[in-house]
Parts: C-alpha cells; structure tokens; sequence
C-alpha cells in the first residue's frame, strides 16, 4: 500500500484537546472524593459520574482519552483516585479492578451515547457499561481480599447500586443538555 491509499491521519484540534484536558481535570477533582463504607473497602466515588459526562460530552473515543490522562496522572503518584490514594499500589490494591474496568466501561458508555438517540437506549448503555466495570471490580477484589465472587459482589457492588443508579440517572439526564451547551449545535469536536 502507497502512502496515497492510506486513509488521512486526523490529529486531535486544540478544542478536542482542550476539552479532553478539562474532563481529565474534572476526574481528577471528582475521583479523590469518596465516602468510606462500613461494610466494604470499596467507598462510594463520583469517578463513574465523572466518566458518563465525560464519554457523553466528549464521544467514546476522546472521553476514554481523558480516563487514560486521569488514571496515568494517578499512577505517577497525584492523589486523585478515591480516598485521595495515588500510585500503582492502589491499582494493585482491592479497588484495582474497578480501576481497569472503568476503561472498558468508558468505551462501552461512549459508543452507546454516540449510537443512540433515545434516552431509554443511553440508560441502558450507562447501565451495561457499569455492569462491566463491576464484573472487573468484583473479580479483582474477590482475588485481593481472598472472598468468593459472591462475597466480592456483595462487599463492593451491591451496597453501591443506589448511589449508581442515581449517577447514571443524573447523566443520562444532564450530559446531553452540556453536551449541547458545549458544542452550541456546531458538532465541531467530533473526534
């Protein structure tokens, strides 16, 4: 293949860029906070929220972007992830694998908000992605603290199913009034 029969390389805009850099920004004040639960080392976050506004303000492609920025920045040592924790000991710890899954659940959100137009459809797409992110969180806890699967799903999902169920309602209910706000009906920033 020629260099004339590949397809154009598209750098990212200063605008993409830019908005990718404040929704890193934005993980990095909204992860460190947490509220400690007595029943689990898990605490409840606002990371997940941070990230559906994030992949429903910025698409899939650049809202996994300023997740990647946000956890890199963590594992450099800056206290940003939950309980301010940094390092790759808090990825190595209990709450390593809702770390590792919150890629994936970047990902699986954004497509969803990019490829459906009804609310009903981002709901569900918010809820799978989540459903994936606990699945990788449950196992990697289950291994860290040496619990069954059924012991981890309990430690570190059930007990935050209604916290998530308000975030992902909150998103699906805001991110695309912003998401319009922020690109006023240009549509310009498409990664």
């Amino acid at each position: 293949m020629n260099t004339s029969e590949r397809a154009p390389y598209r750098a990212f805009t200063t605008a993409q860029m830019t908005l990718t850099a404040i929704m890193a920004a934005v993980l990095c004040i909204l992860g460190p906070l947490s509220i400690p639960i007595p029943v689990s080392p898990v605490p409840i976050t606002l990371t997940n929220l941070a990230i559906y506004f994030s992949v429903c303000i910025l698409g899939w492609k650049l809202g996994t972007v300023s997740y990647l920025i946000y956890l890199a920045i963590g594992l450099m040592g800056l206290p940003v992830f939950s309980s301010f924790g940094s390092g790759f000991g808090k990825l190595l710890g209990p709450t390593g694998g809702y770390l590792i899954g919150f890629i994936f659940m970047a990902l699986i959100c954004g497509l969803f908000f990019e490829k459906c137009s009804s609310k009903a459809l981002l709901f569900l797409g918010l809820v799978l992605g989540s459903l994936v992110n606990y699945a990788f969180g449950t196992a990697w806890l289950a291994a860290q603290a040496n619990l069954t699967f059924s012991q981890a799903l309990w430690a570190g999902v059930i007990p935050y199913l209604p916290a998530d169920l308000i975030k992902i309602l909150l998103a699906v209910w805001l991110a695309p009034g912003l998401r319009r706000k922020v690109f006023r009906g240009t549509g310009t920033l498409v990664a």
